[in-house]
């Protein structure tokens, strides 16, 4: 199995290249990112030396550097590229609609020009909207996107499946609840409430603090889409969650307690325009057809990450300040001018301290 990852230099992607690489121990990886501000490098410095990953640098709606690594013998794609931060897309779309629709739809046409075997497109549950107290969102329920972040996912996966209607792509489309785990960028709730209050900095709660988010470890989606990579049905969309419904007060006392820092750090702020109230998903159909099911427990994980962010500062720290692009764009710089080329996925070794 020769696998194209795309944004597998973000967070969910890094763990997911992580993941098949222990998981299939033949399956050659190539990582394909573009190294925007929450793509690093650093997050698959497990995989340094690994004769079976290629890292290459480039973007999704290039199609000419889409069609180079496309040819050279890739059989799937699993692609995470996006813009994915809802504060970020309300202040300017034109990113969001950039990478999230036309960047798919340039994948999606040379997977057909080059007889991609299988394509599963990473996408969210935020494509339903937002739900009442009640209830849960399957397969079936309509896609009414709140955000422009949220329009431009439910643009994507209505284009992945007209390709497969179309063209006979051979096209998966998965919708997953909130993520959390190691390496996620810290403008996200939970690094970034883990980091600030690390460093007793105050911790933004938008509102009331009551709106409920589904929430997953990110170990578990990447079994779900490893198990959707092999066996999942061809044009069917399938939910990931882990009926882990939790509200924003809930997770922020949950951080606090595990730091035992004081609850007089959260700062309640304005809410967010057009806040979704509630997330669920009802994952059901994955459970029945592939057998899957989430291994980890909210409360263990949540400890886990927490002292992952505690052990690791020096990651986040050159993350927050931007060093860590300023290293690498400077690594891209002298590799081109020495020509050597792109620079393959890097270590702990080579990177800034710590990394």
């Amino acid at each position: 199995m020769n696998v194209l990852v795309t944004g597998g230099a973000g967070f969910i992607g890094a763990n997911f290249v992580r993941y098949l690489h222990r998981a299939e121990p033949t399956a050659a990886l190539v990582t394909f990112d573009l190294l925007t501000y929450a793509g690093n490098l650093a997050n698959l410095a497990p995989l340094e030396g690994s004769p079976r990953h290629r890292f290459v640098r480039g973007d999704v709606t290039d199609a000419a550097a889409v069609d180079a690594v496309m040819r050279q013998g890739v059989e799937a794609v699993v692609h995470f590229a996006a813009e994915s931060h809802v504060d970020r897309s309300i202040e300017d779309a034109s990113a969001f609609v950039r990478t999230n629709v036309l960047g798919t739809q340039v994948l999606l046409e040379a997977a057909r020009r080059h007889g991609i075997g299988r394509f599963v497109h990473v996408s969210t549950d935020e494509v339903y909207g937002s739900l009442g107290p009640e209830g849960r969102f399957d397969e079936a329920s309509p896609l009414c996107p709140t955000s422009p972040y949220a329009a431009s996912k439910a643009a994507s996966d209505l284009i992945v499946q007209a390709y497969g209607r179309t063209h006979g792509l051979p096209v998966i489309v998965t919708r997953c609840s909130n993520n959390y785990g190691p390496y996620q960028f810290p403008e996200k709730v939970i690094p970034l409430f883990i980091t600030n209050a690390l460093d007793d900095k105050p911790l933004p709660l938008y509102g009331d603090g009551l709106n409920v988010r589904d929430w997953i470890y990110v170990e578990d989606h990447c079994a779900a889409l490893h198990a959707l990579l092999l066996r999942g049905r061809v044009g069917e969309v399938y939910n990931i969650g882990a009926e882990t419904e939790l509200a924003n007060r809930t997770l922020t006392t949950a951080i606090l307690g595990e730091l035992r820092k004081p609850e007089t750090l959260i700062r309640y702020v304005t809410d967010r325009l057009a806040h979704d109230r509630r997330y669920a998903i009802d994952a059901g159909k994955l459970r029945r057809e592939l057998g899957w099911a989430p291994r980890y427990a909210f409360a263990e994980r949540l400890a886990a990450t927490v002292a992952w962010y505690r052990d690791n500062r020096p990651w986040w720290e050159a993350v927050k300040s931007g060093r860590y692009r300023d290293y690498y764009e400077r690594m891209y710089r002298t590799r081109l001018e020495t020509g050597q080329g792109a620079a393959p996925a890097t270590g702990a070794s080579a990177g800034p301290r710590g990394q």
